[in-house]
């Protein structure tokens, strides 16, 4: 008996045309059981009885077609049901689609232009021109680099660094003005330390895409009704949220090897550094892993890195390690555009759970094992006891 259809929809798709199967079985539908005893359940079949049954076990598809799916990600279908039948729904992107096999990484650096403590013998300005020399030499365009505009005025040379940044190409983004916590500041204070960094990016990139906020400590605030308030301020500010999908951490090595450098401690440094390439390794499977189970692909992953000696140091190495795990190189905003980011692109709907983790823990889904580094590291080129 016909009841009422059944409105289906699909969510978080990558773009692209997929092939819709629709195969259904009921009372007498598809249905060899209630043929057999129609026939009256007869001991031995005759040729044609045999055919009947056999063409009712064959699998064959009621519907077969082409659904496209746009930059929102989303399919939505109509199907007719009766009562009991079961209906099995597919949606299938074919596997020579780009996005199905070729993972996207998206770089950013925090914390410009100054992410310390810095080593004896640095500067911003020559970490800076390090890193911009190793993504040119890489080729990888298009690395948003997160500005706390405070340090031009406390420490003035630090200017010479963002000015370096832009020089080679580079975007910037806004990673507020001194990089507070928004738990530990009241939503108007909060809304001055982005706006305030807004003419100091709008002088070193006019009319630039620089509206994207970079949450320093990631910290969205703990209080829903305080983070729903900054979301409306970036919504009206046309502002989008720089979001992290993929991280390993680096910023826990900048303290040792600051240490490690004044202690002149070369085999310190090495452990560093051996460290530091094994997390990174370790953090392309746990986030590849969570967007698999949460989205049956990879999505365009968007890289936190930060602006330290090290990580200057190791970039070369680093950029080689993800072109080895088959990574291409992409934009902040071409990232972005992927469907599993449109709370993020949009911040006037509703905020999602926060990064990779949060929506797994959301849905239930056990996050993979890890290894805390931070233990680790303390123990490498040691502070002195107080």
């Amino acid at each position: 008996m016909p009841t009422q259809p059944t409105r289906l929809t699909f969510r978080h798709l990558a773009p692209g045309t997929y092939t819709l199967t629709i195969r259904r079985t009921g009372f007498a539908h598809n249905d060899p059981q209630t043929a057999y005893l129609r026939m009256g359940s007869p001991w031995k079949l005759t040729e044609a009885q045999i055919a009947k049954l056999q063409s009712l076990t064959r699998d064959i598809p009621e519907t077969k077609g082409a659904v496209r799916v746009g930059r929102d990600g989303i399919a939505t279908l109509t199907v007719s049901m009766r009562t009991n039948d079961l209906v099995l729904v597919e949606l299938e992107q074919p596997t020579n689609t780009p996005t199905a096999h070729k993972p996207q990484l998206a770089i950013t650096f925090d914390d410009l232009p100054l992410h310390g403590p810095i080593p004896e013998g640095e500067t911003p300005l020559s970490i800076t021109e390090r890193v911009v020399a190793t993504l040119k030499a890489a080729g990888v365009k298009n690395v948003m680099g997160m500005i706390n505009g405070r340090w031009t005025a406390t420490q003035p040379d630090t200017l010479e660094a963002l000015k370096a940044w832009r020089a080679a190409g580079q975007p910037l983004g806004n990673h507020t003005w001194s990089h507070p916590n928004l738990n530990d500041m009241p939503v108007d204070k909060y809304e001055q330390e982005i706006a305030g960094n807004e003419a100091l990016l709008e002088q070193l990139e006019p009319g630039g895409d620089w509206r994207w906020l970079r949450y320093p400590f990631l910290s969205e605030g703990d209080d829903p009704a305080k983070r729903s308030e900054i979301r409306s301020y970036l919504a009206a500010h046309h502002y989008k949220i720089a979001d992290v999908t993929m991280d390993f951490g680096d910023w826990q090595w900048t303290a040792p090897y600051a240490r490690c450098v004044a202690a002149h401690d070369e085999m310190g440094i090495a452990e560093l550094k051996r460290l530091y390439l094994a997390a990174a390794r370790e953090g392309v499977t746990y986030y590849r892993t969570l967007s698999t189970q949460l989205y049956g692909r990879d999505i365009p992953y968007v890289l936190l890195m930060h602006i330290g000696a090290l990580d200057s140091h190791m970039l070369p190495q680093l950029l080689a390690l993800y072109r080895e795990a088959g990574f291409e190189f992409v934009s902040l905003p071409g990232a972005e555009r992927d469907p599993a980011y449109r709370e993020e692109t949009d911040p006037s709907l509703a905020a999602p759970p926060r990064g990779l983790e949060g929506k797994a823990q959301a849905r239930g889904i056990s996050l993979p094992s890890r290894t805390n580094y931070g233990p680790l590291l303390e123990k490498i080129c040691p502070a002195p006891s107080r």
